[in-house]
């Protein structure tokens, strides 16, 4: 083994250690050992900056970018419908398929990020029992297309960098397809097995929003019980303002009329839920459009102490809107609109582009500012346009009419002159520790195979298997794949295991296509942990779960996905 061979070598086993044994961030270990690698010699700048140029990163950064206009569309808020009927398994179902769905064309992390909140505002089943399906649909969903996932594109730039054509857009599709109806029919029955935690508390909603009975509105005319607002998960209708007069505690058997002012105790999340419920309209609501919530502290030097936010043309003064108010916990009353405000309250506000722009007189105004995950939906005409938009640049590049980094290029920029998106979102959404990962993993890969470590790793393999064929080695690279996604995350264990896969294909003097595919599948088989993969870290919190949560229902899954892949592979990728 020569010089350049050990220390890539060393570089590798440390990536590996460090992932498994520590817990610095992949981004670190990536970077330290390219960086490594670049002060000894053995890559130059312009070889690093041309994996930093990947156009398969590129788009990926691109298509996570886009996702923050698709998260406001009511593209959501269709989803969150699907989940309001019927019962575990039905909605599960549902649930599953919307997501695989949504997944396939969009980043699935970005996805499940989206309809937490919805899964949490479900009026019928406890979050805990949602969440994984969740994750779990979104991962087996993202295997549909080749922009499913931010690892098909990164598994993309490594069969790019080794001079091979790039992956067709629906490579993956096939055994995707089935991977889903599998994995569907292992979720559905397992899913009552996940605990029930439910933690619907009067106590835990602090703020209070304020909503109205348009003309026209199908709840008018109906009881709050039919009306379904009885049954609203974390949001609690406290009182019915109806022609100045109010109307507390309200019954079940209270008929609604046009113009009844509901006012309503929630959280942050009840913003979104209200906007999904036709027939009412938020207070303010047509002052919104997509834009992001900031939450604000009122000073003790406001000008605006013991106004009522009438009084203070709070809309005018400062440009923005109002939609929530928390003063601790105490219930307040009388209607959004005429609740005078004091120090230390806490408001949720929709700022429009004039808010940040007299900095010192925030200040004076307002003691902390915080922006907050959730935003206001997209009005349905503008969210058919943002999906019309993606949609069109899809279809063009399937069609060949226009490369798909072109395209989202060209979107993106749509996204910005119109103000559905801003800077400071795509800021706080750029993808930093994938951007580092990926240029760097590049380039780690690319040095394994031009030293000759991945083709001597190869050989390895081949003599530890020998008698096991072509498709034992096969089965070995999907294992080792499978194995490292769970220790060390998806994209790590992609850039690992890739220039192995490779090498084994070229000393068996094969196709590379079986070996790329079981890469691709085998780094997004993480169901049994929720730290290898990004969507199962994201519900772990939320759901309340523990590591036997995953066990329970990832196990199954686990084993039927891997089933389906290794017996499908061969038939639609043969050697």
């Amino acid at each position: 083994m020569t010089w350049d061979q050990s220390l890539v070598l060393v570089l590798l086993l440390g990536i590996v250690a460090g992932l498994v044994f520590t817990k610095i961030k992949p981004a670190v270990l990536f970077a330290a050992s390219a960086f490594i690698a670049f002060q000894s010699g053995l890559i130059s700048v312009e070889a690093m900056a041309g994996n930093f140029t990947n156009s398969s990163l590129l788009t990926l950064v691109l298509l996570i970018l886009a996702s923050a206009a698709l998260e406001k569309t009511r593209l959501v808020s269709w989803v969150s419908g699907q989940l309001s009927s019927g019962k575990l398994g039905t909605v599960v179902a549902k649930l599953g398929l919307s997501t695989a769905f949504l997944s396939s064309f969009t980043n699935n992390t970005a996805v499940v990020v989206s309809l937490i909140g919805a899964i949490k505002r479900n009026r019928r089943h406890a979050p805990s029992r949602l969440l994984i399906p969740l994750s779990y649909a979104a991962i087996l969903g993202g295997t549909l297309t080749l922009i499913g996932t931010s690892t098909n594109l990164i598994i993309n730039s490594f069969v790019e960098s080794s001079g091979l054509p790039a992956l067709d857009f629906f490579a993956p599709s096939t055994i995707g397809l089935a991977v889903l109806a599998g994995g569907l029919l292992v979720l559905i029955p397992f899913c009552y097995l996940l605990p029930d935690y439910d933690d619907h508390s009067e106590d835990d909603l602090p703020y209070v929003l304020e909503a109205a009975i348009t003309r026209g509105s199908p709840l008018a005319g109906n009881s709050v019980t039919e009306n379904g607002l009885r049954a609203l998960r974390r949001l609690y209708l406290a009182e019915i303002v109806r022609d100045g007069e109010v109307i507390a505690p309200v019954c079940p058997d209270t008929v609604l009329k046009e113009g009844d002012k509901l006012q309503f105790c929630g959280d942050v999340e009840s913003v979104a839920t209200l906007q999904e419920i036709e027939g009412l309209a938020l207070f303010g609501q047509h002052h919104i459009n997509g834009q992001n919530l900031l939450e604000v502290v009122v000073s003790h030097s406001a000008s605006i102490l013991g106004k009522t936010l009438k009084e203070a043309k709070f809309r005018e003064n400062f440009d923005a809107v109002v939609v929530a108010i928390r003063r601790g916990h105490e219930k307040l009353e009388g209607g959004l609109g005429n609740i005078p405000l004091l120090a230390g309250d806490t408001l949720v506000i929709v700022p429009g582009k004039g808010f940040a722009k007299e900095q010192q007189r925030m200040e004076r105004e307002f003691v902390l500012v915080n922006g907050l995950d959730s935003s206001v939906r997209l009005d349905a005409k503008m969210s058919t346009w943002v999906l019309a938009g993606f949609a069109t640049i899809i279809g063009a590049a399937l069609m060949n009419w226009m490369p798909l980094l072109n395209g989202l290029a060209a979107y993106l920029m749509v996204l910005l002159l119109t103000g559905v998106v801003n800077l400071g979102e795509l800021r706080r959404r750029f993808p930093v520790e994938i951007v580092v990962i990926v240029g760097c993993a590049l380039s780690l890969a690319q040095l394994m195979i031009d030293s000759g470590l991945s083709a001597q790793m190869g050989d390895l393999f081949i003599q530890w298997f020998n008698g096991w064929g072509v498709y034992g080695a096969l089965i070995a690279t999907y294992l080792l794949t499978l194995v490292l996604t769970e220790l060390v995350t998806n994209n790590a264990a992609a850039a690992l295991a890739f220039p192995i896969g490779y090498s084994l294909a070229l000393g068996y003097g094969v196709d590379p296509m079986p070996f790329i595919m079981a890469v691709l599948f085998g780094a997004s088989a993480s169901f049994i942990s929720p730290y290898g993969y990004q969507t199962n870290l994201l519900v772990y919190s939320v759901g309340n779960y523990q590591l036997t949560d995953y066990l329970r229902i990832g196990l199954p899954l686990s084993l039927v996905y891997s089933a389906l892949v290794i017996g499908l592979i061969p038939v639609f990728f043969p050697f």
